[in-house]
C-alpha cells in the first residue's frame, strides 16, 4: 500500500527522530521491513499434571522476503514483525531498511490492535490529547502537541466527532469507522516509520471497511510504510494493495506485487474464475479446493490425485513459489540487504523506552483514570445510589436500638451485617484491572507508561473514588438512624473501621487480577478483626438498663478493649493491606505482555 517510489529512512535514527518525524506530511519517509529466514515455534502443553508432556509446534518456518507493504494471512507472523511475540522460540531477522531492529522497536513504530482499545468513556480529541502526552518527548511544548492533534483529526476525517465520547456498552459513542480511525490516530500521533494493523476491517460493515482503506491508501501514498494482515477482503479493498505476501502451513507461497499474484497462480495451475474475488481465491487455492484448478488441468488428473491431502497441496505451492522468478529475484535482492553482514548470532531482546517522567506519566494517567470513573454511569451514579439504598435498609431494620439486652443483640447484628456488607462490596474491585487489560497490555507495551504509574493510578482512584466516598456515605446515614454513640469520637473511630475494611477486601481481591472474574469469588472473605474493633468501639462505656456495663460483655467476649486492643487491629490490617498491594503489583508486572 505505500508508494514504492517513496525514499527511505533509516532505522538506527528511529530513536533521535520521535520528535523531528511530527514534521509536516512531505517530509515523511516510509521504510523497507525485509524478514530473512524467520522461524516461530511454542511450546504445547498436553495431558494430565504427572505426565504432561512438552511438544514444540511450528507456527512460522524459515520466511524470507522485503516489501514495503504486506497483505498477510496469519496474525502471529503480524506480530512477529512488530516486535510484539515473545523472543523465545524465534529465529531469523527482521529488518528495517537493512538495519536489525532496535529493542524498542515496539515503542518507535504504531500498531493498531484488532479490539479496539480507547478510553470510551473520553471523547476522541482527549484520546488522542493522552497519547501526545505520553508518546511525544517533553521537550515538545504542549501547544505543538495539542496542534498535531488538531492536524490528526483533520486528516483522518474526525473534525464532526472530534468532541463526541467513543462509547462504552452503557454510552452511545461514535461509529465503528470513527472508532478506528480514533485507534489509527492513536498510533499516529508519534509519526511510526512502521505501522502495523491487525486486521482493521473487523467488525465493519462492507462500506466502512473500504473507507478506512481507503485512508490507509492516502497515507501509504503520502510516505507511510503500512503493513497489515486482513481477512478475505473484497475486490475494492483488495486492489488497493501494491504487496502482497501469502502463508500456508507457516510456510510462504507468494510474495510480491498483488496485482501479478492472479498471474502467478495461473502460471501453476490454478485460475480464478470471471468475478471470483481474488481474496477468497487465493483462499481456496491454500484450503485445497480443487474447483480453483484450471479445466486443463483437471483433465490430465486422476482421481487419487484430486483426492490428495492438504498436506500435498501445501508442499506443490511452496516448492512452485521456490522455483518461481519472483522468488530468485526476492532472495537476490534480500542477499543484497545483508551482504557482509551476520545477524545469525545476535540475541533478540525486547525492551521498553518512555519519552516522559515517571510523575509526568503519573499526572496525566490519574487524571484519565479520575475521569473514566466520573464519567462512567456505572461506577458513579449506580454506586453511590445502591450505597445510599442499604444503608437506609439497614437504618430502617436497626432503627433507634435500645439500651438493653436485646439491644446488645441487635447492636451484634448490625456490626456483623455492616463488616459484611463491606467485604462483598468490595467484589466490584475484581474487575479493577481485568476490565482494561487489554488496554493497558497494550498501552505499556507500546511505551505510554509504566506498571508503576498505571497500578498507583488505579488504587488510588479505586480506593477513593469507590471505596472511601460509598463508606463515608453509608456511615452518615446508617449510623445515626441506629442510634449508635451519638459523639464525634465513636462515630470517626466507625468510619475509620469501616473505611480500612473495604479498603482491604479490595486489594485482597485484586490479588486475583490474572484470573477469570468467575474464579475471583473465593477470595472473598469475613473480617474478623474488623468485627472486632467495631465491637470494642460501640460498646465500651456502654451501660444497658440492667447496669451491666459494656466493658463487662467484652470481657465475657475474650475483646481486649484498652487504647491497644482497639488499635492493634488497625495496625495488622495496615500491614495486611501492604503485602497484598505489593502481591497485587507483582501479578500486574511479570503479566503476560506478549501475544
Amino acid at each position: 500500500m505505500a508508494d514504492t517510489a517513496v525514499q527511505m529512512s533509516r532505522v538506527a535514527d528511529l530513536e533521535n527522530n520521535v520528535s523531528t518525524r511530527t514534521s509536516s506530511s512531505s517530509a515523511r519517509r516510509g521504510a523497507t521491513v525485509s524478514f530473512h529466514s524467520i522461524s516461530y515455534s511454542v511450546k504445547m502443553k498436553s495431558g494430565f499434571l504427572c505426565k504432561r508432556k512438552l511438544t514444540q509446534k511450528n507456527i512460522l518456518i524459515q520466511l524470507k522476503s522485503n516489501a514495503i507493504l504486506l497483505f498477510l494471512f496469519i496474525k502471529m507472523f503480524l506480530d512477529v514483525l512488530a516486535a510484539r511475540k515473545d523472543p523465545a522460540g524465534l529465529s531469523g531477522e527482521v529488518l528495517i531498511d537493512g538495519a536489525p531492529q532496535p529493542p524498542n522497536f515496539k515503542c518507535l513504530s504504531g500498531y493498531v490492535v484488532q479490539d479496539d482499545v480507547v478510553m470510551g468513556t473520553l471523547t476522541v480529541r482527549e484520546n488522542l490529547r493522552f497519547s501526545a502526552a505520553l508518546r511525544l518527548p517533553k521537550s515538545i511544548r504542549q501547544r505543538e502537541k495539542d496542534e498535531k492533534v488538531e492536524r490528526l483529526i483533520q486528516e483522518l476525517g474526525l473534525s464532526k466527532v472530534a468532541d463526541s465520547r467513543v462509547g462504552t456498552q452503557l454510552i452511545r459513542g461514535i461509529s465503528g469507522g470513527e472508532r478506528k480511525r480514533t485507534n489509527i490516530g492513536m498510533e499516529l500521533i508519534i509519526d511510526p516509520p512502521v505501522l502495523f494493523l491487525d486486521e482493521p476491517t473487523t467488525g465493519l460493515d462492507a462500506s466502512t471497511a473500504n473507507s478506512v482503506l481507503m485512508l490507509l491508501k492516502r497515507m501509504a501514498n503520502s510516505g507511510r510504510t503500512i503493513i497489515l494482515s486482513i481477512h478475505q477482503p473484497r475486490y475494492s479493498i483488495y486492489r488497493l494493495f501494491d504487496s502482497l505476501t501469502l502463508l500456508v502451513g507457516g510456510r510462504l507461497v507468494y510474495h510480491g506485487p498483488a496485482q501479478d499474484a492472479l498471474d502467478y497462480f495461473m502460471q501453476i495451475g490454478y485460475t480464478c474464475e470471471p468475478h471470483n474475488n481474488p481474496a477468497d481465491f487465493f483462499l481456496d487455492v491454500i484450503n485445497g479446493d480443487s474447483t480453483a484448478v484450471t479445466l486443463n488441468k483437471l483433465n490430465d488428473l486422476d482421481q487419487e490425485q484430486l483426492s490428495s491431502s492438504l498436506k500435498g497441496i501445501e508442499d506443490r505451492l511452496v516448492e512452485e513459489y521456490k522455483n518461481s522468478s519472483s522468488y530468485k529475484q526476492t532472495k537476490s535482492e534480500l542477499e543484497r540487504i545483508v551482504q557482509g553482514q551476520d545477524y545469525s548470532t545476535r540475541p533478540k531482546s525486547r525492551t521498553i523506552t518512555y519519552n516522559t517522567s515517571f510523575f509526568h506519566q503519573f499526572n496525566w494517567v490519574l487524571k484519565r483514570t479520575f475521569r473514566n470513573l466520573m464519567l462512567n454511569p456505572q461506577t458513579s451514579f449506580a454506586q453511590i445510589g445502591v450505597t445510599i439504598f442499604l444503608a437506609l435498609v439497614v437504618g430502617v431494620i436497626f432503627f433507634g436500638v435500645k439500651d438493653n439486652s436485646s439491644g446488645i443483640q441487635n447492636r451484634i447484628g448490625v456490626l456483623f451485617f455492616i463488616t459484611i456488607n463491606q467485604c462483598f462490596s468490595a467484589v466490584s474491585s475484581a474487575e479493577l484491572f481485568i476490565a482494561e487489560r487489554n488496554l493497558f497490555v497494550h498501552e505499556y507495551i507500546s511505551g505510554y507508561y509504566r506498571v508503576s504509574v498505571y497500578f498507583l493510578s488505579k488504587i488510588l482512584s479505586d480506593i477513593l473514588t469507590l471505596r472511601t466516598i460509598p463508606a463515608f456515605i453509608f456511615s452518615c446515614v446508617a449510623y445515626w438512624m441506629i442510634g449508635l454513640k451519638a459523639s464525634a469520637e465513636p462515630f470517626f473511630i466507625f468510619l475509620f473501621s469501616i473505611i480500612p475494611c473495604m479498603i482491604f477486601a479490595c486489594i485482597d481481591l485484586t490479588r486475583g487480577l490474572s484470573l477469570q472474574p468467575e474464579c475471583l469469588l473465593k477470595y472473598c472473605f469475613t473480617d474478623a478483626s474488623q468485627l472486632k474493633r467495631l465491637k470494642t468501639n460501640m460498646f465500651s462505656s456502654f451501660c444497658h438498663c440492667s447496669c451491666s456495663t459494656g466493658e463487662g460483655f467484652l470481657s465475657a467476649q475474650g475483646i481486649d478493649y484498652s487504647t491497644w486492643g482497639l488499635w492493634q487491629n488497625h495496625l495488622a490490617l495496615g500491614i495486611m493491606t501492604l503485602i497484598f498491594l505489593i502481591i497485587a503489583y507483582l501479578k500486574l508486572r511479570f503479566i503476560k505482555k506478549f501475544s
